[in-house]
């Protein structure tokens, strides 16, 4: 009984002009070698990487450096706190239920456009003037009160997802937890986005969900919203 195995060839991602230039700079490092009557073992090995390279049309240097930038691009930035108000819960849960109200408080937002019940526009700023990301969301978890979850919808520029829990403190106040989820997708699209998930970001996250509180105490006119 015999077995037979397939070595799986690199891929090729190096155009036929660099594997022209690869093969003659690797055959003139050899013959250079060659012609020494001692043997210079980097230079050896120099020329023999890049005669490997042009015959295969792989470069693992490229393959490396793409795997890592791609690899950031598709990175997520998730965003978690809290913070507490001296409102009654269903108070608090009605306003932030009404998503339009968020970019009152949330500077990264730009402008939130419910659309159904469970579906909405979103439309997000780059910093440093880079313009905006637009993408709609729907809510997945409605619980009166106590919970609201959402995520981007398929095909969205963007992941987002999030979940917010209210509950009760001593003295009539609410917690808000938040949990927030950016994610960058690879590709095309994520090379303009790519400056986006930065820890700078997460802190301006941070504090446009603590900013809420500061909004409710110099809000007039609460209820209106």
């Amino acid at each position: 009984m015999s077995t037979s195995s397939t070595t799986r060839k690199p891929e090729v991602n190096i155009g036929d002009r660099e594997r022209i230039l690869s093969a003659l700079a690797g055959s003139l490092l050899i013959y250079a070698t060659a012609k020494k009557h001692s043997v210079n073992t980097l230079l050896l090995m120099g020329g023999g990487y890049l005669l490997y390279r042009a015959v295969s049309g792989h470069c693992s240097v490229y393959d490396a450096l793409s795997r890592r930038h791609s690899g950031a691009r598709g990175g997520d930035l998730k965003v978690r706190t809290h913070v507490v108000v001296s409102r009654p819960r269903a108070e608090v849960y009605a306003f932030w239920r009404r998503l339009e109200n968020w970019p009152l408080f949330m500077r990264h937002l730009d402008h939130i456009d419910e659309l159904d019940q469970r579906t909405s526009a979103w439309r997000l700023k780059i910093p440093g003037g880079m313009g905006d990301i637009r993408w709609e969301a729907r809510i997945v978890k409605d619980e009166k009160d106590r919970e609201l979850s959402w995520n981007s919808v398929e095909g969205a520029v963007i992941r987002n997802t999030g979940k917010i829990n209210f509950s009760d403190t001593p003295g009539m106040g609410t917690r808000i937890d938040v949990m927030i989820v950016y994610g960058i997708p690879a590709g095309t699209i994520g090379e303009r986005m790519e400056g986006l998930l930065t820890p700078a970001f997460r802190l301006r996250v941070e504090e446009d969900i603590q900013q809420y509180r500061e909004y409710l105490e110099t809000e007039v006119d609460f209820h209106a919203h």
